[in-house]
């Protein structure tokens, strides 16, 4: 099937029917964030799995009681690391040599990049970065649901510090910043379900170029 017409099929779904993501779907959407780019490719972010009805109720009031969080089939929480320390970098230039089965040593030049693009900014800076990194493996995450033919509801709408309270996320230097609700539409109720998609026309603008 074209993408395009999967695209287009996909909303914002604010009801689902409760029923669960099949395992083989569920894990092909986390294969897709696993490949989403990534600034030097550190991939600053983890995403949590909750499928748990009981956890998700719990998350709930968090999340302004949202009906997707508790309806849905299974819900992602996109957690990004705080700061990026000299202990991570360590690790992502380790994993690149295995996997790439390169001397650790010849990777100090890209080490040293990392470095300085790192060192020296604000917690609060590099939080903002890492934090966009994960919005990328979002968009990744909507498009590959969408290929799936599973619902999707990302959501910006709760409260940070009370999910990382429920989930523990202070105690390992992450933060939730991202929920993406993933399952399947319930039409009956969901106003949404059966109303076309609205979006700006694509307009394609030539660029020129002065060669002078």
């Amino acid at each position: 099937m074209h993408y395009l017409e999967q695209l287009n099929w996909r909303y914002a779904t604010k009801r689902y029917n409760g029923e669960p993501v099949p395992e083989t779907k569920l894990q092909n959407i986390l294969e897709a964030i696993k490949l989403a780019p990534s600034s030097l490719g550190l991939q600053p972010f983890e995403v949590l799995v909750i499928e748990d009805p009981e956890l998700r109720e719990k998350l709930a009031p968090a999340a302004y009681n949202q009906p997707a969080i508790t309806e849905s089939g299974a819900l992602l929480v996109f957690t990004v690391w705080k700061n990026i320390t000299n202990d991570q970098v360590d690790a992502y230039i380790d994993q690149m040599a295995r996997i790439r089965q390169v001397p650790v040593e010849s990777l100090d030049g890209f080490k040293n990049m990392i470095l300085a693009n790192t060192e020296g900014k604000s917690a609060a800076d590099l939080f903002q970065w890492n934090a966009r990194q994960a919005y990328i493996a979002l968009g990744y995450a909507t498009a590959a649901a969408a290929l799936e033919k599973i619902d999707s509801t990302p959501m910006e709408g709760f409260n940070p510090e009370k999910v990382n309270e429920i989930l523990g996320l202070d105690e390992n230097g992450t933060s939730a910043v991202l929920l993406l609700a993933l399952g399947f539409r319930d039409e009956e109720k969901d106003p949404l379900a059966k109303l076309p998609k609205v979006r700006r026309e694509v307009s394609l603008r030539e660029l020129s170029f002065n060669m002078n």
